[in-house]
């Protein structure tokens, strides 16, 4: 049964590994007695086959068979790049 597979959107939050990304997805759901929007984050390892993604990247995952122990997702298009600013240690003096 192909195009059956869960997807999600999230954001890339590390890119060490190799072929490997972890992206955070938020997930936002109200209170059913306080009423209160809850909100849920959840970190997924997903394959990245070419090492395309980068810090802040938001990527669209898809559920796939296991790869590793912890890897049953894999990058299937990154939606937008990332602007990660980078911080200078400050000049000792």
């Amino acid at each position: 049964m192909e195009g059956k597979h869960k997807t999600k959107v999230g954001r890339v939050v590390s890119n060490r590994m190799d072929k490997t990304v972890i992206v955070e997805v938020a997930t936002s759901k109200r209170h059913p007695l306080y009423k209160k929007i809850i909100r849920r984050m959840v970190k997924f390892k997903a394959h990245d086959e070419h090492n395309k993604c980068g810090l802040g990247d938001v990527v669209k995952i898809v559920e796939t068979r296991p790869l590793s122990r912890q890897k049953r997702w894999r990058v299937a298009e990154i939606i937008t790049k990332g602007e990660v600013v980078e911080v200078q240690p400050k000049e000792i003096s």
